[in-house]
């Protein structure tokens, strides 16, 4: 039997936290081993944002992470940020622009971050680093004992005195995402956040499936659950609902809750009673079909149940009506789940780490990084940039 090789450090999980840490910790002069059961690097990566890759988001701050510890991202995101990955993307000479609220996307593809990675990894060797890369192969085991991590996967064994978990969650399956850095942490004796699906469509049951063959419609509206509101589109899908700001709100969501919807966030109180006395004759439909899309304006006035002209109801009626439309209550009788959900909340408990370097509390040499840990990022770039620093964090920190 072959004796095992040895690393400096091996990190589990190739994609965008993994090759960030191998990057930054081959720079430094540390020889590491990226292991990924994937035949190819950054695999979500490339699908992220339509191919184009939201790699980051220029309003990024640690209030817009959701985490059972609402501090433990300041550090890691306070000291690498998004300014210092869109140099390196400018360094690379991957042109990019900005869409609506502060996310930033590539020209051109998605594989241009991938390649920088890739570039980034390969210029370990430079700093007398080395960044060795083993795809296709599944991890059959690892143990840990006299302060070193021995790592099985397909027929070699590597030894290292650090180990680097950045497998991700278990969202989108078919992409080859596993719990795996949930089962590993746990047998590491770490405590792990209940994992549910994050930025996810939500379904709608009983009478609320009315709203479904409005399927395809989408609109702009304020989405709220609790406290938590955004403003962007909604979409109504053949299951119930999904656009970003139903992503957004899916986050904070919690089975039994409702979701409040404002169908018409740009008016103020008392506009549709005035749309009345200007125009009497003019049906609910009709009126709001001049800010709705049509099929979306008829069945909210039908359910609202205003029939004929508004001018035969009472302005009490109408402002009753106006105050439902812009607080709209939604009940989900579910989410999509993992199979739709762009990444994963909950996760390895940041209880466990330190927030300055992404290493166990508990087990010397031993880090979790990106979705793997109890950190999840609004949709936009967010999710990304706690990747590249936690990333960061833990590749200087090796």
């Amino acid at each position: 039997m072959t004796s095992p090789q040895t690393y400096d450090a091996i990190i589990l999980g190739a994609g965008a936290a993994g090759l960030m840490t191998a990057a930054i910790a081959g720079q430094r002069g540390r020889r590491v081993l990226l292991i990924d059961h994937a035949d190819q690097i950054g695999k979500k990566i490339l699908i992220s944002g339509g191919g184009r890759c939201n790699f980051t988001n220029v309003n990024t701050a640690p209030d817009r992470y959701i985490s059972a510890n609402k501090h433990f991202a300041k550090s890691a995101l306070g000291r690498y940020t998004a300014a210092d990955f869109i140099a390196l993307v400018d360094r690379h000479g991957i042109a990019w622009h900005e869409k609506t609220l502060g996310q930033l996307f590539c020209d051109g593809s998605a594989r241009q971050i991938v390649a920088m990675l890739q570039d980034e990894c390969d210029a370990a060797a430079r700093d007398g680093g080395a960044v060795e890369i083993a795809l296709g192969g599944a991890v059959r085991d690892v143990e840990h004992a006299d302060g070193q991590y021995r790592v099985s996967v397909g027929a070699r064994t590597a030894t290292a005195p650090a180990l680097v978990i950045a497998t991700g969650g278990p969202s989108i399956p078919q992409m080859g995402a596993t719990g795996f850095a949930y089962d590993l942490g746990r047998r590491f004796g770490m405590k792990i956040v209940e994992p549910r699906p994050a930025l996810v469509p939500l379904t709608l049951g009983g009478e609320e499936t009315l709203f479904r063959s409005l399927s395809g419609v989408a609109a702009e509206v304020v989405a709220k659950v609790g406290k938590t509101h955004f403003r962007e589109a909604a979409l109504f899908t053949h299951k119930g609902l999904s656009g970003p700001a139903i992503l957004q709100v899916s986050s904070y969501w919690r089975h039994g809750e409702p979701v409040g919807i404002d169908f018409l966030p740009a008016l103020k109180p008392g506009w549709l009673v005035a749309a009345k006395h200007a125009r009497p004759r003019v049906s609910l439909a009709s009126a709001l079909s001049n800010h709705l899309p049509g099929r979306l304006a008829e069945t909210l006035a039908d359910r609202l149940g205003v029939e004929g002209e508004m001018g035969a109801s009472t302005d009490k009626a109408i402002d009753a009506a106006a105050r439902q439309l812009a607080d709209w209550r939604f009940t989900p009788n579910g989410t999509e789940g993992f199979a739709k959900a762009e990444v994963t909340a909950g996760g390895i408990s940041t209880a466990e780490l330190s927030s300055q370097t992404m290493e166990s509390r508990k087990v010397p040499g031993l880090y979790a990084i990106g979705e793997a840990v109890d950190v999840t990022g609004w949709l936009g770039g967010y999710n990304f940039q706690w990747a590249w620093a936690s990333g960061w964090a833990a590749g200087m920190a090796l």
